[in-house]
Parts: C-alpha cells; structure tokens; sequence
C-alpha cells in the first residue's frame, strides 16, 4: 500500500517516540526489594582510637593508673601496670581485624628490678616527682615507713605507687628497695609513729648526741629494744637510732586512741596555721591546699585521696547553707558549654562564715564581706562541699 506523505510523518513519529520511551526505560535505575537495601557500610575505628577508648575506660587518671601505650610500625609497645587494660587492648585489636605485635611490658617489670619490686620510705618525707629527675614538678610526698609499690626504673630513678595509688618518680637512694620475703620480715615488727611536728633520731640514747636524721609527725619505725626514756629503733635500709619515748606513739596504741571528730579536726588544723605552702607537699614541712585537708583527716585516722580534684569525690556533697564543721570546701572554674567544671583549690569549714585553707600559708579566710578576712577571690569561685565524716566513700580508714 502506497502511503502519502502525511501518514509517513505520523508512522515516523510514533516510531520517535517509541525508541525515546525504551531507551528511557532502559537508563532508569531500579529500586530493589526493600529487604535487599544494602547496608551502611560501619567506618573500622584506626589503633589510636581504640588505644585511647582502653585509655579512658581503664586509666582515666594518670595519677593513679600508669598506661603509656602506643603504635610503632607492626608493634603495640608501651608499659602499663594495668593487666586487665592490656588484655582489653589486645582483643580490641583482634576483633577489629588488627594483628599486630605485642611489646606492652606490664609492671612491675620484675626482670629490671631483680624482683626488689617492694620498698619502704626511708627519709622523713619522700618526694614523688611527675618524671625522672630532680627538677621535675613535686607530685606528692610519701613518710617514712611508708610502704611501696616499685614499678620501674630509669637510671636511679623509681616509678613508685604509694598506697593511696599515687604514682610517681623516687630518687632510689630514698626508699629501701627489697623482695617481697624482706618487706614481710620488716613489717612483722612493732613500730612506733612520731607525733612531734619535728624533732630527730639520734645515735646514742641521748638527745645531745649525733643525729641520724630528722622526723616529722607520721613518720615509723620498727622497735629493736626498749629502754628507760628511748626507743633503739631500725629504719628500712637497717640503720638504727634512738627516740626519745615521749616523742612518740605505739602505732597500734594510736590506730587504737585516734578518732575523727569536728573538734578535733579544728584542733589539728589550728596546730598547722602558718604553714609554708608547698607545691606536691604533704607534710609539716610544707603542704599544699590538698595536702593540708589530707594531713588534718590523715592526723585524725582518715585518709583522703591526694589532689582537689580527686577529694571532690570523696564522701558526699552537701549544701552550702547546711555546712558543718570539718566539711570540705571546693574552689575553681565552674562547668560552661563549652568545658567541664575545673577543681583547683580547697578547704576546711570551720562555721562562722569561716575556713581554713593552704594559700601562700595556712590560714583562715571569710565568706563575709564584712570580716578583715574576707576571701573576695575564692568566695567567686566556689564549687560545692563534701561531707568526709559518717561517710566512706573514696576514704581509708587507718584505724584498720
């Protein structure tokens, strides 16, 4: 059949729009069945993140935790004192598809230490510094007789833990270093704790005589023989000396007499007005705001964790307007939007609008405006309170 012209334009059209339609059809990307939708696939988290997810579950303080750890080539290296957070890392890496070396030394590292991974302090008050050298910012302050953990060593330097688990770096040369067998032996003695500020030991039975060293309120040592007016005693690294009777206290005697209460928590305190401050100290010799609060409660047979920050968890909060005597007072930057709450000072009510506190010396400051010791500065920074006595959270009791 012959076709005229319009009805070839028309055939030829159709047959246009006919190719757009299946070629369109062709190109349009097709939606699957529902339950087939592919998965987002999970983003695998890097061997730093999860160092630092161990980190901050295990060792959120280094205070008190040692865990440097860290990735090198194919390697995990590092030291921990922490085997549960070693053994958390490494399953951590296994079911993220990691394998890598293991070179995390756990401590004590008993191969460097010949096994004299126990000491005891052996001066009147031991420094702990935040690193291996003397000029290292003072941390805090162990007494003599004090028993320790030994971690590691760097040349004739110690990481050490004291009972409170505080860590910190020792000058070998003023602590005993000794096994375990030693450590016992030493301990089953009977000790007795000097309860002047200050005084010494001497190396006769005679208090004109040679000293042998200084002591401070705290310190212990282990009873070799009684006599009339002395004590012969021996420190930890077996030297002896003399104390006079009436500048001391069995130690069990006093874990026995010693009792906390608000009266005598004002009476210690008092005794330390005046006091040097001392950054890291926590002693009579010196003490910083943390380590004077530590020293009234540890004076009274109670031992509160060392730092502000870490005595803002101790006991339970309290407010401001039901404060009672020996309450604890906290001072620093309040929490915003954009940071947490930052503890830097604190202090010991005393009622009155009043507390004591370690700054610059010992002293007592004034919520009141109108007192000669009102405090402008800390009373614009104060936090919250914690109430220390009927309460044992985060404390030890030395009367056990």
């Amino acid at each position: 059949m012959k076709l005229n012209h319009q009805s070839k334009f028309i055939i030829l059209s159709f047959c246009y729009l006919f190719t757009l339609t299946a070629l369109a059809q062709s190109i349009k990307p097709t939606n699957p069945p529902q339950n087939q939708i592919p998965q987002a696939q999970t983003t695998k988290p890097t061997v730093y993140s999860i160092i630092e997810q161990v980190r901050k579950k295990h060792a959120p303080d280094k205070r008190v935790a040692y865990f440097q750890v860290e990735l090198d080539s194919n390697r995990i290296i590092g030291k921990t004192n922490l085997p549960a957070a070693k053994k958390d890392l490494l399953n951590r890496l296994k079911s993220n598809g990691y394998v890598l070396l293991d070179a995390v030394k756990l401590l004590p590292d008993n191969e460097l230490l010949e096994n004299r991974n126990c000491g005891i302090a052996n001066i009147s008050v031991l420094n702990l510094r935040s690193q291996p050298k003397e000029s290292a910012e003072l941390a805090s302050q162990a007494l003599l007789g004090t028993p320790l953990k030994v971690l590691d060593k760097e040349r004739n330097w110690y990481l050490i833990q004291t009972p409170d688990n505080y860590i910190g770096w020792a000058d070998g040369s003023t602590f005993a270093r000794i096994t375990l067998a030693q450590f016992d032996r030493y301990q089953a003695n009977k000790f007795v704790m000097f309860t002047k500020p200050y005084g010494f030991s001497y190396a006769q039975a005679d208090d004109n005589a040679q000293t042998i060293s200084d002591l401070t309120w705290g310190n212990l040592l282990a009873v070799k023989d009684t006599l009339q007016d002395f004590y012969e005693v021996l420190y930890p690294d077996g030297r002896s000396a003399f104390v006079l009777k009436k500048e001391t206290i069995g130690h069990q005697e006093w874990k026995q007499s010693v009792k906390a209460t608000e009266q005598n928590l004002v009476n210690t305190a008092f005794k330390m007005q005046g006091l040097p401050y001392l950054w890291g100290g926590t002693s009579w010799k010196g003490i910083d705001c943390s380590g004077f609060t530590r020293m009234v409660y540890q004076s009274n047979g109670i031992l509160l964790p060392r730092d502000a920050s870490q005595q803002v968890w101790a006991g339970e909060e309290v407010p401001f307007d039901s404060l009672q005597v020996g309450d604890l007072l906290f001072f620093g930057e309040k929490a915003t939007s954009e940071k947490a709450e930052r503890v830097v000072h604190v202090g010991m009510w005393l009622g009155n609008k009043e507390f004591i506190h370690s700054s610059g010396m010992v002293k007592i400051s004034s919520f009141d405006e109108h007192s000669p010791r009102y405090d402008a500065h800390n009373a614009g920074r104060y936090l919250r309170a914690r109430r220390i006595l009927g309460n044992e959270k985060g404390i030890v009791s030395l009367k056990k």
